[in-house]
Protein backbone atom coordinates (compact mmCIF):
# COMPACT_ATOMS: atom_id res chain seq x y z
CA UNK A 1 0.00 0.00 0.00
CA UNK A 2 1.07 3.44 -0.84
CA UNK A 3 2.23 5.17 2.34
CA UNK A 4 0.21 8.65 3.54
CA UNK A 5 1.29 11.65 3.82
CA UNK A 6 0.93 11.60 7.87
CA UNK A 7 3.01 8.30 7.56
CA UNK A 8 5.94 10.21 5.59
CA UNK A 9 6.24 12.80 7.52
CA UNK A 10 6.69 10.61 10.76
CA UNK A 11 8.56 7.85 8.69
CA UNK A 12 10.66 11.19 8.11
CA UNK A 13 11.69 11.87 11.89
CA UNK A 14 11.77 8.28 12.85
CA UNK A 15 14.17 7.60 9.86
CA UNK A 16 16.59 10.17 11.36
CA UNK A 17 16.27 8.78 14.41
CA UNK A 18 17.08 5.78 13.89
CA UNK A 19 19.94 6.52 11.82
CA UNK A 20 21.14 8.95 13.87
CA UNK A 21 20.74 6.33 17.08
CA UNK A 22 22.57 3.65 14.79
CA UNK A 23 25.61 5.64 14.28
CA UNK A 24 25.96 6.85 17.50
CA UNK A 25 28.17 4.12 18.83
CA UNK A 26 30.10 4.62 15.42
CA UNK A 27 30.39 8.27 15.03
CA UNK A 28 33.91 9.74 14.68
CA UNK A 29 35.86 6.25 14.26
CA UNK A 30 37.77 4.97 11.55
CA UNK A 31 35.79 2.90 9.35
CA UNK A 32 38.36 -0.19 10.00
CA UNK A 33 38.00 -0.42 13.38
CA UNK A 34 34.39 -0.41 12.74
CA UNK A 35 34.61 -3.32 10.90
CA UNK A 36 36.51 -5.02 13.43
CA UNK A 37 33.86 -4.58 16.29
CA UNK A 38 30.57 -4.86 14.67
CA UNK A 39 31.61 -6.44 10.76
CA UNK A 40 30.85 -4.63 7.53
CA UNK A 41 26.90 -4.38 8.50
CA UNK A 42 25.72 -3.42 11.60
CA UNK A 43 22.76 -5.63 13.02
CA UNK A 44 21.25 -3.00 15.19
CA UNK A 45 21.55 -0.86 17.72
CA UNK A 46 25.11 -0.86 20.08
CA UNK A 47 25.93 1.23 23.02
CA UNK A 48 28.32 3.32 23.02
CA UNK A 49 32.33 1.61 24.31
CA UNK A 50 33.94 3.38 26.69
CA UNK A 51 36.33 4.55 24.30
CA UNK A 52 33.52 6.41 21.78
CA UNK A 53 35.03 9.95 21.81
CA UNK A 54 31.72 11.59 22.09
CA UNK A 55 29.27 9.48 23.67
CA UNK A 56 30.97 6.87 26.24
CA UNK A 57 28.81 5.32 28.15
CA UNK A 58 25.56 5.99 25.74
CA UNK A 59 23.10 3.16 25.83
CA UNK A 60 21.89 1.67 22.44
CA UNK A 61 19.07 3.37 20.48
CA UNK A 62 19.85 6.75 21.95
CA UNK A 63 19.91 10.25 19.94
CA UNK A 64 22.95 12.62 19.59
CA UNK A 65 23.00 15.85 18.72
CA UNK A 66 21.31 15.61 15.53
CA UNK A 67 17.94 14.47 16.31
CA UNK A 68 17.75 16.60 19.35
CA UNK A 69 18.85 19.99 16.88
CA UNK A 70 16.23 18.17 14.72
CA UNK A 71 13.38 18.22 17.24
CA UNK A 72 14.68 21.92 18.35
CA UNK A 73 14.28 23.59 15.27
CA UNK A 74 11.46 21.54 14.56
CA UNK A 75 9.31 22.59 17.46
CA UNK A 76 11.09 26.73 16.41
CA UNK A 77 9.06 25.59 12.87
CA UNK A 78 5.49 24.87 14.22
CA UNK A 79 5.89 28.16 17.06
CA UNK A 80 6.47 30.35 14.79
CA UNK A 81 4.52 29.16 11.60
CA UNK A 82 7.22 28.53 8.96
CA UNK A 83 8.78 31.62 9.77
CA UNK A 84 12.02 31.03 11.61
CA UNK A 85 14.10 33.62 13.33
CA UNK A 86 18.34 33.13 13.37
CA UNK A 87 18.71 34.93 17.00
CA UNK A 88 15.71 32.52 18.68
CA UNK A 89 17.27 29.86 16.79
CA UNK A 90 20.78 30.39 18.02
CA UNK A 91 19.67 30.95 21.98
CA UNK A 92 17.38 27.85 21.67
CA UNK A 93 20.73 26.20 20.52
CA UNK A 94 22.77 27.83 23.30
CA UNK A 95 20.21 26.50 25.63
CA UNK A 96 20.29 22.89 24.94
CA UNK A 97 24.05 22.95 24.36
CA UNK A 98 24.00 23.72 28.46
CA UNK A 99 21.88 21.14 28.56
CA UNK A 100 23.68 19.25 27.24
CA UNK A 101 27.14 20.00 29.48
CA UNK A 102 24.81 19.66 32.68
CA UNK A 103 24.24 15.81 31.74
CA UNK A 104 27.81 15.28 31.28
CA UNK A 105 27.81 14.68 27.40
CA UNK A 106 30.79 15.83 25.27
CA UNK A 107 28.72 15.71 22.11
CA UNK A 108 28.01 19.40 22.29
CA UNK A 109 27.68 22.37 19.45
CA UNK A 110 29.59 21.77 16.35
CA UNK A 111 31.98 24.12 14.80
CA UNK A 112 30.25 25.85 12.92
CA UNK A 113 27.37 26.91 15.65
CA UNK A 114 29.55 27.21 17.97
CA UNK A 115 31.96 29.71 16.42
CA UNK A 116 29.00 31.75 15.25
CA UNK A 117 27.00 31.67 18.30
CA UNK A 118 30.01 32.77 19.85
CA UNK A 119 30.63 35.62 17.15
CA UNK A 120 26.55 36.32 17.93
CA UNK A 121 27.11 36.87 21.57
CA UNK A 122 29.71 39.16 21.03
CA UNK A 123 28.06 41.62 19.10
CA UNK A 124 28.87 40.41 15.18
CA UNK A 125 25.64 41.28 12.75
CA UNK A 126 23.76 37.84 12.67
CA UNK A 127 24.28 38.14 8.64
CA UNK A 128 27.92 37.92 9.46
CA UNK A 129 27.90 34.83 11.96
CA UNK A 130 27.72 31.78 10.06
CA UNK A 131 30.78 33.08 6.82
CA UNK A 132 32.39 30.97 8.27
CA UNK A 133 29.89 27.63 8.41
CA UNK A 134 30.72 25.09 6.16
CA UNK A 135 29.85 21.48 8.21
CA UNK A 136 26.97 20.06 7.99
CA UNK A 137 24.82 20.75 10.82
CA UNK A 138 22.49 22.73 8.81
CA UNK A 139 21.74 19.61 6.97
CA UNK A 140 21.58 17.33 9.83
CA UNK A 141 19.12 19.39 11.25
CA UNK A 142 17.04 20.48 8.21
CA UNK A 143 14.17 17.81 8.00
CA UNK A 144 11.69 19.38 9.84
CA UNK A 145 11.52 22.01 7.33
CA UNK A 146 11.28 19.78 4.73
CA UNK A 147 8.46 18.07 6.56
CA UNK A 148 6.76 21.68 7.14
CA UNK A 149 7.70 22.91 3.46
CA UNK A 150 5.47 21.80 0.13
CA UNK A 151 8.12 22.17 -3.19
CA UNK A 152 4.61 23.85 -5.03
CA UNK A 153 5.56 27.27 -3.61
CA UNK A 154 8.11 28.37 -6.08
CA UNK A 155 10.88 29.41 -3.42
CA UNK A 156 9.69 29.25 -0.39
CA UNK A 157 11.32 26.04 0.79
CA UNK A 158 14.70 27.47 -0.07
CA UNK A 159 14.10 31.17 2.04
CA UNK A 160 12.99 28.68 5.12
CA UNK A 161 16.23 26.38 4.43
CA UNK A 162 18.14 30.04 4.58
CA UNK A 163 16.35 31.54 7.31
CA UNK A 164 17.23 28.46 9.31
CA UNK A 165 20.79 27.73 8.73
CA UNK A 166 22.22 30.95 7.66
CA UNK A 167 22.94 32.43 11.76
CA UNK A 168 25.16 29.45 11.73
CA UNK A 169 25.88 28.46 8.08
CA UNK A 170 25.87 31.01 6.17
CA UNK A 171 27.68 29.88 3.24
CA UNK A 172 26.78 28.36 -0.27
CA UNK A 173 28.34 24.56 0.82
CA UNK A 174 26.83 24.33 3.84
CA UNK A 175 23.04 26.14 2.36
CA UNK A 176 23.17 24.15 -0.35
CA UNK A 177 23.56 20.96 1.58
CA UNK A 178 20.59 21.40 2.93
CA UNK A 179 18.64 22.73 0.75
CA UNK A 180 19.21 19.17 -0.98
CA UNK A 181 18.12 17.20 2.18
CA UNK A 182 15.37 19.20 2.56
CA UNK A 183 14.39 19.00 -0.51
CA UNK A 184 14.50 15.49 -1.11
CA UNK A 185 12.51 15.43 2.48
CA UNK A 186 9.63 17.67 0.78
CA UNK A 187 9.41 15.67 -2.36
CA UNK A 188 9.17 12.30 -0.57
CA UNK A 189 6.34 13.70 1.85
CA UNK A 190 4.61 14.37 -1.59
CA UNK A 191 5.10 10.89 -3.00
CA UNK A 192 8.35 10.33 -4.21
CA UNK A 193 10.15 7.47 -4.28
CA UNK A 194 14.24 8.16 -3.75
CA UNK A 195 14.99 7.89 -7.20
CA UNK A 196 12.48 10.48 -7.93
CA UNK A 197 13.72 12.78 -4.91
CA UNK A 198 17.83 12.28 -6.38
CA UNK A 199 17.65 14.72 -9.37
CA UNK A 200 15.50 17.29 -7.18
CA UNK A 201 18.10 17.27 -4.62
CA UNK A 202 20.70 18.05 -7.12
CA UNK A 203 18.59 21.10 -8.32
CA UNK A 204 17.65 22.65 -5.18
CA UNK A 205 21.67 22.30 -3.95
CA UNK A 206 22.48 24.03 -7.11
CA UNK A 207 19.79 26.57 -6.61
CA UNK A 208 21.56 27.69 -3.33
CA UNK A 209 24.65 27.63 -3.84
CA UNK A 210 24.76 31.11 -4.88
CA UNK A 211 23.65 32.22 -1.61
CA UNK A 212 25.22 32.88 1.52
CA UNK A 213 28.83 34.17 2.21
CA UNK A 214 31.52 31.89 -0.93
CA UNK A 215 34.01 29.79 0.44
CA UNK A 216 36.51 27.85 -1.32
CA UNK A 217 34.80 23.63 -1.28
CA UNK A 218 33.86 21.10 -4.01
CA UNK A 219 30.13 22.15 -5.43
CA UNK A 220 27.69 19.88 -3.33
CA UNK A 221 25.01 19.58 -6.26
CA UNK A 222 27.83 18.21 -8.79
CA UNK A 223 29.17 16.32 -5.81
CA UNK A 224 25.73 14.36 -5.01
CA UNK A 225 25.37 13.84 -8.75
CA UNK A 226 28.95 12.23 -8.88
CA UNK A 227 28.30 10.58 -5.66
CA UNK A 228 24.98 8.82 -6.49
CA UNK A 229 26.23 8.11 -10.01
CA UNK A 230 29.38 6.06 -9.14
CA UNK A 231 26.97 3.82 -7.14
CA UNK A 232 23.54 3.50 -9.46
CA UNK A 233 23.39 3.93 -13.17
CA UNK A 234 24.01 7.53 -14.64
CA UNK A 235 20.49 7.64 -16.43
CA UNK A 236 19.13 7.00 -12.53
CA UNK A 237 20.91 9.77 -10.76
CA UNK A 238 21.52 12.63 -13.47
CA UNK A 239 20.49 12.19 -16.90
CA UNK A 240 23.68 14.61 -17.82
CA UNK A 241 26.16 12.12 -16.57
CA UNK A 242 27.63 9.75 -18.90
CA UNK A 243 29.88 6.66 -17.94
CA UNK A 244 29.76 3.13 -16.17
CA UNK A 245 29.27 3.47 -12.04
CA UNK A 246 31.76 1.52 -10.17
CA UNK A 247 28.85 -0.24 -8.42
CA UNK A 248 25.59 -0.88 -10.31
CA UNK A 249 22.07 -1.09 -9.02
CA UNK A 250 20.22 -1.10 -11.72
CA UNK A 251 17.51 -3.25 -12.10
CA UNK A 252 18.41 -6.94 -13.22
CA UNK A 253 22.20 -6.54 -11.38
CA UNK A 254 22.50 -8.37 -8.22
CA UNK A 255 22.56 -6.16 -4.82
CA UNK A 256 25.78 -4.58 -4.38
CA UNK A 257 27.52 -6.30 -1.24
CA UNK A 258 27.69 -3.76 2.09
CA UNK A 259 31.06 -3.71 2.30
CA UNK A 260 32.11 -2.77 -0.90
CA UNK A 261 29.56 -0.05 -0.76
CA UNK A 262 30.50 1.16 2.45
CA UNK A 263 34.18 1.33 1.41
CA UNK A 264 33.31 3.03 -1.91
CA UNK A 265 32.18 5.59 0.48
CA UNK A 266 34.40 6.17 3.18
CA UNK A 267 37.61 5.92 0.41
CA UNK A 268 36.24 8.01 -1.94
CA UNK A 269 33.44 10.27 -1.83
CA UNK A 270 34.28 10.75 2.35
CA UNK A 271 32.62 10.73 5.51
CA UNK A 272 34.17 13.82 7.40
CA UNK A 273 32.10 16.98 8.49
CA UNK A 274 32.19 19.10 5.48
CA UNK A 275 29.20 19.69 3.80
CA UNK A 276 30.58 18.35 0.74
CA UNK A 277 31.12 14.96 1.99
CA UNK A 278 29.09 13.87 4.26
CA UNK A 279 26.03 15.11 2.48
CA UNK A 280 26.80 13.28 -1.11
CA UNK A 281 27.97 10.12 1.09
CA UNK A 282 24.25 9.91 2.50
CA UNK A 283 22.68 10.03 -1.06
CA UNK A 284 25.30 8.03 -1.88
CA UNK A 285 23.93 5.08 0.43
CA UNK A 286 20.27 5.94 -0.21
CA UNK A 287 21.04 5.48 -3.97
CA UNK A 288 22.61 1.97 -3.60
CA UNK A 289 19.73 0.57 -1.43
CA UNK A 290 16.58 2.73 -2.61
CA UNK A 291 13.76 0.82 -1.44
CA UNK A 292 15.36 -0.44 1.92
CA UNK A 293 15.50 2.42 4.58
CA UNK A 294 16.43 0.34 7.25
CA UNK A 295 19.53 -1.38 5.36
CA UNK A 296 20.48 2.40 4.18
CA UNK A 297 20.46 3.27 7.83
CA UNK A 298 22.27 0.57 9.12
CA UNK A 299 25.18 1.18 5.79
CA UNK A 300 25.29 4.66 6.61
CA UNK A 301 26.16 3.92 10.46
CA UNK A 302 29.14 1.73 9.10
CA UNK A 303 31.09 3.75 6.53
CA UNK A 304 32.76 5.49 9.48
CA UNK A 305 33.52 9.25 9.89
CA UNK A 306 30.62 11.18 10.98
CA UNK A 307 28.48 8.43 10.68
CA UNK A 308 25.47 9.60 12.88
CA UNK A 309 24.71 12.55 10.80
CA UNK A 310 24.84 10.61 7.60
CA UNK A 311 22.82 8.03 8.47
CA UNK A 312 20.33 10.54 9.69
CA UNK A 313 20.41 12.13 6.74
CA UNK A 314 19.99 8.99 4.48
CA UNK A 315 16.95 7.81 7.11
CA UNK A 316 14.93 11.12 7.07
CA UNK A 317 14.91 10.83 3.17
CA UNK A 318 14.21 7.35 3.23
CA UNK A 319 11.94 7.63 5.69
CA UNK A 320 9.99 10.59 4.04
CA UNK A 321 10.14 8.46 0.67
CA UNK A 322 8.80 4.94 2.16
CA UNK A 323 7.20 6.02 5.22
CA UNK A 324 6.94 4.44 8.72
CA UNK A 325 6.02 1.11 7.91
CA UNK A 326 9.22 1.02 6.16
CA UNK A 327 11.52 0.66 9.52
CA UNK A 328 11.13 -2.11 11.70
CA UNK A 329 8.61 -1.72 14.49
CA UNK A 330 10.90 -2.70 17.57
CA UNK A 331 13.40 0.02 15.92
CA UNK A 332 11.08 2.89 16.55
CA UNK A 333 9.70 1.83 19.50
CA UNK A 334 13.37 1.57 20.89
CA UNK A 335 14.23 5.10 19.75
CA UNK A 336 11.16 6.33 21.06
CA UNK A 337 10.90 4.74 24.88
CA UNK A 338 15.18 5.34 25.09
CA UNK A 339 14.65 8.91 24.13
CA UNK A 340 11.31 9.94 25.41
CA UNK A 341 10.78 11.27 21.91
CA UNK A 342 7.26 11.63 20.90
CA UNK A 343 7.80 12.33 16.68
CA UNK A 344 4.08 11.17 15.59
CA UNK A 345 3.37 14.36 17.22
CA UNK A 346 5.87 16.49 15.80
CA UNK A 347 5.68 14.79 12.42
CA UNK A 348 1.25 16.16 12.30
CA UNK A 349 2.23 19.68 13.76
CA UNK A 350 4.88 20.32 11.10
CA UNK A 351 2.17 18.81 8.34
CA UNK A 352 -0.69 21.63 9.83
CA UNK A 353 2.54 24.23 9.03
CA UNK A 354 2.93 22.75 5.40
CA UNK A 355 -0.94 23.32 4.54
CA UNK A 356 -0.91 26.88 6.27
Amino acid sequence: MTPSRTARAAGALYGLAIGDALGMPTQSLPRALIVDRYGELLDGFHPAPDDQPLAAGMPAGAITDDTEQAMLLGELVVSSHGKIDGHELARKLLAWEDSMRARGSLDLLGPSTKRAIDELLAGTDITETGRFGTTNGAAMRITPVGIATSLHFNGLLLDRVVAASAATHNTGLALSAAAAVATAVSAGIDGATVIEAIPLAIQAASAAAGHGHWTAGADVATRIAWATSLITSADRADPTLTGTPLIDTAPGTTPPRPGAVSALVYDLIGTSLASQESVPAAFAVLAAYPDDPWLVCRLAASVGGDTDTIAAIAGAIAGACHGLDAFPADARRTVAQVNNLYLDDLAARLLEVRDA
